[in-house]
């Protein structure tokens, strides 16, 4: 009970929740000053994540690939090495459970195992080109990962040109009914929300991702390697095929990303101009989660949330997009800067008057 008192009168607690009321509250001044509502713009974002068993289960579907994302990108920082490549891999997941989905013929459950398992290795593959060309070649990861998000994109046009097209779209075939993941019950008891396996192979990968930095050998070469590569060279770790390694698992984990939206939501991978955007808001997702599983569960809920909920303050308050953004943009600021509430509370307190001697 002690333990309990001291934990809710630290800082750990109420000074994130003073971060995020202090940017929800520079929101409002912004609403405000461009004439809009910003109580009825609030209460539309509220009712827009949590007005309906339907958008509460949207709201859990916009989660899950940001929480995906946040991990992907964790795991390479633990290790050392920056993942800006995430949406290349999310593309590849895509890709790769799309051409099982559609050009295989499975018996159902075992056709939508199989496709995520491809959707993981394809993306695993593409991270781990990362990570060979840096240890291989000396290549800078940021730079290779940005040219490989390009080169996934247009390799995933021509395969969807070439072998699965839908006449007369700019969209793929869609994936047969036996490969699909959505849970049927699940989703007609959220009024139709689209909800998949993805909704329970994320709480595995979250407590995994605990598991395998804490209680693995693996996980402490990883650590170990982020902390110092030379101390860890030295130690006797073998840092090239450590990175390769790690690599590997972060593209996994972004190709589930893609894999998901296809099996689960989408059922087609549209010939789009532009990716996604999930894996750059996975690097945000992470730097705000500190790396941590819990934090990135955090993180990527309250992303989540914040984005499905601004469509109400779009349509319940008319707030253009403009805004809309700023306004999360404001409140995520905020929420990631708990030192700097710190700070600026630290000016206020009083400091201890000197004796006159």
């Amino acid at each position: 009970m002690n333990n309990v008192r001291k934990l809710l009168r630290s800082d750990s607690i109420w000074i994130p929740v003073l971060s995020i009321i202090i940017g929800i509250l520079i929101g409002a001044i912004v609403m405000l000053a461009g004439g809009y509502n910003p109580i009825l713009a609030y209460q539309s974002l509220v009712e827009k994540i949590f007005g309906s068993p339907y958008d509460i289960g949207e709201t859990l579907r916009q989660i899950v690939p940001l929480i995906l994302s946040g991990l992907a990108v964790a795991v390479a920082f633990r290790g050392g090495m920056f993942n800006i490549g995430v949406e290349g891999q999310i593309v590849m997941g895509s890709l790769g459970a799309l051409m099982v989905g559609n050009m295989l013929d499975l018996p159902p459950i075992l056709h939508g195992i199989v496709a995520i398992l491809v959707g993981a290795l394809f993306g695993g593959i593409w991270g781990s080109l990362v990570a060979i060309f840096k240890v291989k070649r000396g290549l800078n990861e940021v730079i290779s990962c940005i040219m490989l998000n390009w080169i996934a994109l247009y390799i995933s046009h021509i395969v969807i040109k070439t072998f699965m097209a839908e006449m007369g779209t700019s969209r793929s075939q869609p994936i047969h009914d036996s490969a699909s993941i959505q849970i049927a019950w699940l989703s007609d008891l959220f009024g139709g929300a689209r909800i998949h396996w993805g909704f329970f192979i994320v709480i595995f990968m979250l407590i995994g991702y605990y598991y395998y930095l804490n209680r693995t050998k693996w996980g402490y070469e990883l650590r170990a390697v982020g902390y110092n590569k030379h101390a860890a060279e030295y130690a006797g770790m073998n840092v090239s095929s450590i990175a390769i390694r790690t690599f590997f698992i972060s593209g996994a984990i972004g190709g589930l990303i893609g894999t998901f939206e296809i099996l689960g939501v989408f059922k087609y991978m549209a010939i789009a101009p532009n990716t996604s955007g999930i894996g750059f808001d996975g690097i945000a997702v992470a730097l705000l989660g500190m790396n941590t599983s819990i934090g990135v569960f955090l993180s990527g809920t309250l992303f989540g949330a914040l984005y499905y909920g601004a469509q109400g303050m779009s349509f319940g308050a008319d707030v253009p997009p403009e805004v809309i953004r700023m306004v999360i943009s404001i409140i995520i600021f905020f929420a990631a800067a708990p030192a700097a509430i710190r700070m600026f509370l630290k000016m206020f307190r009083r400091k201890p008057k000197r004796e006159e001697g």
